[in-house]
């Protein structure tokens, strides 16, 4: 199981893997890590990526899939703190683009609080 640190805040959890390294035979891991969370009253996430050094393919896609479903579930998901290895493999296949990206986790927590405000004015249907 994937090694991680969570802290709980009132809009959101951070989760910070304590691993160096995201393989393709992780993305199980990923799915069970992060997918519980919607279930949640307070489902937002910031996944805090310092620790991490690279990321295969395979797991890069199932991040932003991951993130897809989050947004599907009017929930936010905001990956914060890549290394630049990391940030080149997900550019180099285009997921960066289509990922909620931000260089601080303090970043990350304005866009939770932002995209929550919306979310209040917007009515949640």
């Amino acid at each position: 199981m994937l090694k991680v640190k969570t802290d709980t805040k009132e809009k959101f959890t951070v989760i910070t893997p304590q691993e160096t390294q995201f393989t393709d035979n992780m993305t199980g891991q990923l799915d069970d890590l992060l997918l519980p969370y919607l279930q949640k009253d307070t489902p937002n996430i910031v996944l805090n990526l310092a620790e991490l050094q690279n990321i295969s393919e395979k797991a890069g896609e199932q991040l932003a899939v991951i993130q897809q479903q989050f947004y599907e579930h009017n929930a936010s998901f905001v990956i914060c703190n890549l290394q630049q290895e990391v940030e080149e493999t997900l550019d180099k296949q285009e997921l960066l683009e289509l990922m909620n990206v931000t260089p601080t986790e303090s970043e990350a927590w304005d866009i939770i609080q932002m995209e929550e405000i919306e979310r209040e004015l917007l009515g949640d249907d």
